[in-house]
């Protein structure tokens, strides 16, 4: 396998039955292989994303000193502008060559939820710029969703398992500019190897190049999607959620030649959290003799907390 798996969500939402059982196979089987694949038809049109990414690059065109403006103390960057080079992959020293923002969740008022999520940061200069990241926000949320139930038919799980979990939970959508290089990188990387904390990850923009994802025999392949496919990833949580039956893979996003380092490049990345009180105990269905319980019994809010500090973002 030397590119990741390509899947159609359309299968999923047909009244086929066989077409729908299809999606769910060949995502549950990407899912224990490689921990990746691409996505097609999913709820983003073409005009939410052109207007996405013509708001992100006006963003981060922005001097630094407005920039800096938002960056807010006391957050662990989960809201708000993330200055270059302060997160760095889990053991590394070095920071990761790229700057960005976070959009967190805007719960519904009958959410009911145990905890408050910080507000978003309203970017004054920039008139449509949260407005737009929120749309997309929720057309990345609603196709995750989606995904997690063909997960947990694979699982054997009720297929609205994740729906309560998922549905106003902690997800935030993280717009990344990685600048034109311009000296040299001692050590540093666009994104340093890394497996993501939370269940899945929906990713735009793979397509400009870079991503790599690690194959079971430690060989790197290059992850490139169609322009029209989102790339979507296992994380951490769902792993661990699984016993590791379904993989979080380690990936990571390298420099380019250096004859191309003069051009910058961006992608937007959806993490997609539970609420904070979910259990991520190993599930029943995913331990048997062959496969004892890997894992101590956590819930996803305490899970995040450790790994925000191993990256950086947060204090212990």
């Amino acid at each position: 396998m030397n590119n990741i798996p390509s899947v159609n969500l359309a299968d999923f939402l047909s009244d086929d039955p066989k077409r729908k059982q299809k999606f769910v196979d060949e995502i549950g089987k990407a899912y224990e292989e490689i921990g990746f694949v691409a996505l097609k038809n999913h709820f983003l049109s073409d005009e939410l994303v052109e207007e996405l990414y013509k708001e992100v690059k006006a963003f981060f065109n922005l001097p630094l000193e407005i920039k800096k403006k938002y960056e807010i103390e006391g957050l662990a960057g989960q809201r708000g502008y993330i200055s270059f080079g302060k997160e760095h992959a889990k053991g590394k020293k070095e920071g990761d060559l790229k700057e960005f923002w976070h959009f967190g969740q805007e719960p519904a008022e009958d959410s009911n939820l145990i905890e408050e999520y910080p507000e978003n940061v309203q970017v004054e200069e920039l008139k449509d710029f949260n407005h737009v990241g929120m749309e997309a926000y929720r057309m990345l949320e609603k196709t995750g969703i989606y995904v997690l139930r063909a997960l947990a038919l694979y699982i054997g799980l009720d297929e609205h398992y994740f729906d309560h979990w998922a549905s106003n939970g902690n997800s935030i959508l993280r717009p990344i500019h990685y600048p034109p290089i311009n000296e040299e990188p001692k050590g540093a990387v666009r994104a340093g190897a890394h497996g993501d904390i939370n269940l899945i990850t929906l990713l735009m923009g793979a397509s400009t190049g870079g991503l790599q994802v690690l194959r079971k025999d430690g060989e790197w392949i290059d992850a490139i999607p169609q322009e029209d496919e989102l790339v979507i990833n296992v994380g951490d949580m769902l792993e661990r959620l699984t016993n590791n039956k379904l993989r979080s893979t380690i990936h990571r996003v390298v420099n380019p030649p250096k004859e191309e380092w003069d051009k910058p490049r961006y992608s937007i990345p959806f993490f997609m959290h539970p609420r904070s009180e979910m259990p991520l105990n190993c599930l029943e269905e995913c331990i048997d003799e062959d496969h004892p319980k890997q894992y101590e019994d956590i819930t996803a809010g305490e899970f995040l907390h450790q790994r925000l500090v191993e990256i950086g973002l947060a204090k212990k």
